[in-house]
């Protein structure tokens, strides 16, 4: 414990509330007082009134209670700002949505006489597709989503002053292949701040530059992401228009990828939106024939990286989607037992607590829910706070115990990206 956490225990002492007594008081379970006083955990905005009364401090002085050290388990963390959240970011996100209408008019423009391209355009066609995958890997890899975003703001820039010179016709079909891509990883970065409306812009961008350059692969990819928006926003009816193109899209594209399979997983999703368990298992048969390509060739690690190793959690979360928690406690457990990224992590613990909610145990909530807050506190992604929001939906009926209480203020003072 820190000296200043310490101080913190000492006033509570001082103040005559044992840990239980302080915990009641404030309606919260004991373990997050322990956690607190440990470091291990920060009260949230809306606790901090009452617990200053409680404890007879000003707020500013109880600011200085808690102020610590970070905990050496997570003091190597980046301490970054969400991703498009205030002013500042608002501005970047705005900037960005310009180049995006400008690069949009530039890749619908007709094809100009042949003409050699500028040095920059050129260093661009040698270096830009292994840059893009390099950007994909940060992507992948990173906790935090937006530590990938000054690079492709800079790519963003070079993209747009490629498209505006007068190239060759195969140049040209090279830059907008590269657009589809990078805008389909900016997409990405908007999606995961939860401005939806923002990532649907750049995956129509994404799908209209694919078209442009012929590459039926990367369209499709770019019209799957598009429907996911739907999905997240739960407008299954406006997702399946989207799926049943790009499934037509995807089989005129390389049969060696996997991109009608994924098409196929997203499709079971969209299934499992509307009630629909036996096309939602139809679709689900379809996306695990994966297995049966060329793993080292089937995908590309960027804009498509479906592999079929994400399929377990995502039949578990089609199941609870159903409403069946019988057959989703199978494939949400052999998904916890592979390697998962922090967000699939997350998505995974989520779905296991929800599992617990449906069988009212209230235990498997709260021990699965406390370590995607821990995790959501990491990444700052408008993704987990989504899925927290999805289990907050179920905590109703266990309201009655402190602990769901307690885990529901909580996700509620969640600092949203957007």
């Amino acid at each position: 414990m820190s000296l200043r956490r310490r101080r913190l225990a000492e006033r509570r002492v001082a103040r005559g509330y044992s840990q239980e007594e302080f915990a009641e008081a404030l309606t919260v379970a004991a373990s997050t007082v322990v956690r607190w006083e440990s470091g291990r955990a920060t009260p949230q905005p809306h606790q901090r009134l009452k617990i200053a009364t409680l404890l007879g401090v000003t707020l500013p002085e109880l600011a200085a209670l808690l102020s610590e050290e970070q905990p050496a388990e997570t003091a190597a963390l980046p301490d970054t700002p969400p991703l498009f959240h205030g002013d500042d970011d608002d501005m970047k996100r705005r900037n960005v949505l310009g180049l995006l209408a400008v690069t949009g008019a530039l890749v619908a423009l007709p094809d100009s006489d042949e003409a050699p391209c500028g040095r920059a355009t050129v260093e661009l066609l040698e270096t830009g597709d292994d840059l893009h995958r390099s950007l994909w890997r940060i992507y992948a890899l990173s906790d935090s989503k937006q530590a990938v975003f000054p690079a492709v703001r800079v790519q963003l820039d070079i993209m747009t002053k490629g498209l505006a010179e007068a190239c060759t016709p195969g140049d040209r079909a090279r830059l907008c292949r590269m657009t589809a891509d990078l805008y389909q990883l900016v997409g990405e970065l908007f999606f995961d701040a939860n401005r939806y409306t923002d990532a649907a812009q750049c995956y129509t961008l994404a799908a209209h530059a694919a078209h442009a350059c012929g590459d039926h692969d990367l369209w499709a990819c770019a019209m799957t992401r598009h429907a996911y928006v739907e999905l997240y926003a739960r407008r299954a009816s406006a997702a399946q228009p989207l799926l049943a193109a790009a499934s037509r899209i995807a089989l005129r594209g390389d049969g060696a990828l996997s991109t009608r399979h994924w098409v196929a997983a997203v499709q079971a999703q969209a299934y499992a939106a509307v009630g629909d368990l036996d096309a939602c298992n139809r679709a689900l048969d379809e996306a695990e024939e994966v297995h049966a390509l060329d793993s080292a060739h089937s995908h590309n690690g960027g804009w498509l990286r479906f592999d079929g190793s994400r399929l377990a959690e995502e039949r578990g979360a089609c199941y609870l989607q159903l409403d069946r928690p019988d057959l989703a406690e199978e494939a949400l457990a052999a998904a916890l037992a592979q390697p998962l990224s922090l967000r699939r992590r997350a998505a995974v613990l989520t779905d296991l607590a929800v599992l617990g909610a449906y069988r009212h145990d209230i235990d498997q909530v709260v021990h699965y829910a406390e370590q995607v807050l821990g995790l959501a506190d990491r990444s700052h992604s408008g993704f987990i706070d989504r899925k927290l929001d999805g289990l907050r939906g179920r905590l109703a009926p266990l309201m009655a115990d402190g602990r769901v209480s307690d885990l529901d203020h909580r996700i509620a003072a969640l600092p949203r990206t957007a």
